[in-house]
């Protein structure tokens, strides 16, 4: 088994922090030790108490005696960008020769130290894994789009130094290799839920955060959104498509936080059928949504891979999203409806009246998107795939990782 100190995110909440905790949990599970480095503080014990809250036991923080925590110091930290404080170099160089890992993961945090990274890693003789997240339309259709261009373009030239660099899609692995990262160095490992847990509802063995849903919906068909409220995600766009058809009987749900939440709400203030949710913390009634939703809606302008959507596919909604980054390739082939970044109030002022009129329809897409998720989008599958690509650079030492 392998030691892997794993630098990445524990807050603020976001899908690098998920895809983090869920990952390591995992690792610990299969019998890895895990050292987890991340950007932290002694005083904020108490926010790690607050995230902890808001995840699942497969997220849980592990760390212990056997899998040591790294706190680095930072001046800035937010759901984007990270900028660390001037001793985080050092600490990171000291804390790396102290632990003696095997390898070195990076969930990489847009911070200016993921490119001191390979020169730090070569000199102490690691391997060295990137999972590189941004979001990205690779058809640059859109402001948005060309903006995480730049982001690729400045990152290439580091990630061509990496050891292996896992993305989310053939298509982001595309766009890396036009910027020069070689394909060798690049790994295709999908974003991976629980399907355990991400699962369809049923009456008859519901929650209680389900039943409590239920109670507080009943009589209403739950169309929802789940995930940032930001400028990429595109919501506004959402929210016109919405009011233009104000689809008689159904509630649009926008379950989430972000900078253009106030804005946004203040201007759809007086629009029935819309319910401003917030920032949900509780996992349990987070699923609870995905699981009472009949369509969930992405009408992102850039995506990764959008984990809220693996997530409303392994419980069974009806997945509508935008073609940015793998979200499209996610749901081809019938899984789900596909729509372009260009034009989303159009698209989606067609489509909700027959998502609305249609239920047998909903039914049907939601059966082909759980069907998805567990033929390319489990957990257990990425973990897999995760082992074999460690087993891959310590294959000199092949007793380290499980075959």
């Amino acid at each position: 088994m392998a030691h892997i100190a794993w630098l990445g995110k524990k807050s603020p909440f976001c899908g690098n922090v998920t895809y983090g905790l869920t990952t390591t949990h995992a690792l610990r599970s299969r019998g890895h030790g895990i050292s987890f480095i991340h950007f932290d503080t002694p005083a904020t014990s108490l926010g790690r108490q607050a995230a902890a809250e808001r995840i699942s036991d497969s997220e849980r923080d592990d760390s212990s005696g056997d899998n040591p925590e790294v706190a680095l110091p930072y001046l800035v930290k937010g759901q984007v960008y990270t900028i660390p404080s001037l001793g985080a170099q050092r600490e990171l160089r000291e804390s790396l020769a102290r632990l003696r890992p095997d390898l070195v993961h990076a969930s990489l945090t847009l911070s200016p130290l993921d490119f001191l990274l390979p020169d730090l890693c070569q000199q102490l003789g690691l391997p060295l894994v990137a999972t590189f997240h941004p979001p990205f339309d690779a058809s640059l259709r859109n402001l948005t789009a060309g903006t995480q261009q730049l982001t690729y373009q400045l990152y290439a030239p580091s990630l061509a130094r990496f050891d292996r660099v896992i993305v989310f899609s053939d298509i982001q692995a595309e766009v890396l290799q036009r910027l020069g990262v070689p394909s060798d160095r690049l790994a295709v490992i999908p974003n991976g839920v629980d399907t355990t847990l991400w699962r369809p509802g049923h009456p008859s063995s519901d929650s209680p955060e389900l039943a409590e849903l239920r109670r507080r919906f009943a009589g209403q068909r739950v169309f929802l959104y789940m995930g940032r409220v930001a400028t990429e995600k595109n919501v506004e766009a959402l929210l016109k498509a919405w009011r233009l058809v104000r689809p008689a009987g159904c509630l649009l749900v926008i379950v989430g936080d972000g900078p253009a939440r106030s804005a946004l709400q203040q201007n759809t203030i007086d629009d029935a059928g819309v319910i401003w949710w917030g920032y949900e913390p509780s996992l349990e009634r987070r699923v609870a949504f995905q699981q009472l939703a009949e369509v969930f809606l992405l009408p992102s302008l850039v995506e990764g891979l959008s984990l809220a959507l693996l997530e409303a596919m392994a419980a069974g909604s009806a997945c509508v999203a935008t073609d940015a980054g793998a979200d499209g390739e996610a749901l081809d082939g019938g899984a789900g409806i596909v729509i372009s970044t260009q034009g989303v109030t159009t698209q989606l002022r067609t489509l909700l009246p027959v998502l609305r009129d249609q239920p047998v329809l909903t039914a049907e897409l939601g059966r082909r998107a759980r069907a998805r998720a567990l033929e390319r989008y489990t957990l257990r599958g990425n973990i897999d795939a995760l082992e074999r690509l460690y087993q891959e650079l310590l294959s000199g030492r092949p007793n380290l990782v499980a075959a």
